[in-house]
């Protein structure tokens, strides 16, 4: 999973970062610090992997990863070379997802690059930036698509696609807000348009407001906005998130803790992501490795085995499956296939998430 960081200058974008990565990005209190796009690789947290391993007296755990790029904070007029201009949102093209920060408090000492705090304008600005970037990529293909379009009738529906897709850019709509077929749809996602990405609106609160069971007023407008759009929404304060990830582990939960919260963060603008992109995990467990694997929802096992090694999708025999619940319930593999919990799967088989499993394979 790659997600892409997004917002306004100093709306504490690279202080957030920092603090799910501890990547080290400069964080100051002036627009475009953030210069260069910073990358931070982020094991998923997954408890599961730790019980698997003491099972299987395994060696090593690998958890899976997510991808965060951060980009330089976007200013009205991004897209025609404002700020730093727009060659940034190339950098999050690639990514499976947009994460927008958004500034849910107020501070004096803060500079905010508009002069007032108003999550919703801040929103519509950023968003307008991806849609004008969206649509200089889509006149340039439109040009394309044109001329080959002359000499070959089978490009008629790509050329009608790509208008429609202009017109709703041109109307200031977001890409993801049409209605598409599934072959429009694989279409467009080669051009990795931003507007058509999913997005995860990330609240950045303050100190104060954490743990409270109410969101802020400024913050309840981005989580209205989130669900009016069928989005996710999550509410952070970065400040916190930064103090949280200096602390040893056994500290991290006492503080959490004393501030009313049941998990940081990063788990929860984790599980955010899962649930946009509708990811899952199946699980792998042996002497060598416990593993996590991240698949989307709905992959088959023959698939699901290709993420591992692409021969064993080629060769896919059948798959061993115990769910996690039951072979820990159990207490070993050996007393799950007794009791008749082990099953073997073959090619239709729909993996669902926490599948411990082993699979078997023609080299």
């Amino acid at each position: 999973m790659k997600l892409g960081i997004v917002g306004l200058p100093n709306v504490g974008k690279s202080t957030l970062f920092n603090a799910i990565t501890s990547a080290g990005a400069e964080a100051s209190n002036y627009p475009f610090c953030t210069i260069e796009p910073n990358v931070g690789v982020v094991e998923v947290p997954d408890p599961r992997l730790k019980v698997l391993a003491d099972m299987f007296h395994s060696v090593k755990i690998t958890p899976a990863v997510v991808e965060f790029y951060d980009i330089a904070g976007l200013v009205r007029g991004a897209s025609k070379g404002e700020g730093l201009g727009n060659k940034f949102l190339a950098n999050i093209r690639e990514a499976s997802a947009i994460v927008q920060v958004v500034r849910c408090f107020e501070d004096p000492n803060i500079v905010h690059v508009d002069g007032s705090v108003d999550p919703l304008r801040d929103i519509e600005t950023i968003e307008l930036e991806l849609i004008l970037s969206d649509l200089e990529m889509i006149e340039r293909n439109l040009v394309k698509v044109e001329k080959l379009a002359k000499a070959d009738r089978k490009l008629a529906p790509s050329l009608d696609l790509l208008k429609k897709v202009k017109e709703t850019l041109e109307a200031g709509k977001l890409v993801r807000t049409l209605s598409l077929t599934d072959e429009e749809k694989a279409y467009l996602h080669g051009l990795n348009l931003l507007s058509d990405k999913p997005m995860l609106y990330v609240a950045n609160i303050a100190e104060g407001d954490v743990g409270k069971p109410q969101l802020n007023e400024y913050a309840q407008r981005v989580c209205d906005h989130a669900r009016n759009e069928g989005a996710e929404f999550v509410a952070i304060c970065a400040q916190i998130e930064a103090e949280i990830a200096e602390l040893a582990d056994d500290e991290k939960a006492e503080y959490l803790e004393a501030l009313g919260l049941k998990e940081a963060g990063l788990d929860r603008l984790i599980s955010a992501g899962y649930r946009l992109l509708g990811l899952i995990s199946f699980l792998t467990a042996g002497e060598k490795e416990s593993r996590a694997w991240t698949i989307r929802r709905g992959t088959l096992a023959p698939q699901a085995a290709g993420t591992i090694h692409s021969d064993f999708e080629r060769g896919f025999i059948r798959a061993k499956i115990v769910s996690y619940e039951d072979l820990i319930a159990c207490g070993s593999l050996a007393e799950a296939k007794a009791k008749g919990l082990l099953r073997s799967e073959g090619k239709e088989y729909e993996m669902k998430d926490g599948d411990v499993v082993e699979f078997l394979f023609n080299v």
